[in-house]
């Protein structure tokens, strides 16, 4: 009997941290993320998902209004997301009226780079935040669910407010830098206040 209440009691307690960890910004955009990148119709490495007092903005070029629609479908629905900024612009095989831009790269000139690599260059920015997280999420020392990761040209903003300590910000940018691909680190990390 003690056994079956202390199996229940651990279930509860890792269900609880579960709820309270999905609840930060920073386990938010995790979730955004993931949902992303689990379904078919939306390309997670096209856009980018930021949370800032569960407020999740939406950024980046997408192929069709469906994939867009997808993803404030997957963000409006995700736990804890109390709104959505949709700043997703739809770009692939569109053409624009005169007058009109959409968003990410202009245009290429004749023997200039073209959006083929600007979408490599994302393909590879969502790889390398995708290390990154993963990287911190299985290291003992750094709490991965605090840290919001991004990356943009190579160069990895990381963002919490709630780290315990210097040596865990420290661990985290050494992670970070360490990982295939990272030009740079850029860490806006700060120890939380101890209650």
């Amino acid at each position: 009997m003690t056994k079956r209440i202390t199996t229940l009691l651990g279930i509860l307690v890792a269900v609880v941290f579960a709820i309270a960890c999905a609840q930060t910004d920073a386990g938010i955009t995790t979730k955004v993320k993931s949902k992303l990148a689990a379904d078919d119709t939306v390309k997670a490495y096209q856009i980018d998902v930021d949370t800032k007092d569960k407020i999740v903005t939406l950024s980046g070029n997408v192929e069709n209004q469906a994939a867009k629609d997808q993803a404030v479908a997957l963000a409006r629905g995700t736990e804890g997301v109390a709104d959505v900024v949709d700043n997703i612009m739809v770009a692939g095989g569109s053409i624009a009226m005169p007058g009109e831009t959409y968003g990410g790269a202009p245009p290429a000139a004749p023997g200039g780079e073209g959006e083929a690599t600007t979408i490599a260059e994302t393909m590879d920015d969502a790889a390398i935040t995708a290390a990154v997280k993963a990287k911190l999420l299985a290291d003992p020392l750094v709490g991965g669910l605090k840290i919001d990761v991004d990356t943009r040209e190579g160069i990895v903003s990381l963002t919490g407010d709630s780290l315990k300590s210097q040596a865990e910000i420290d661990q985290a940018i050494k992670l970070a830098k360490e990982t295939s691909g990272v030009k740079s680190v850029e860490s806006q990390l700060t120890i939380g206040e101890k209650k």
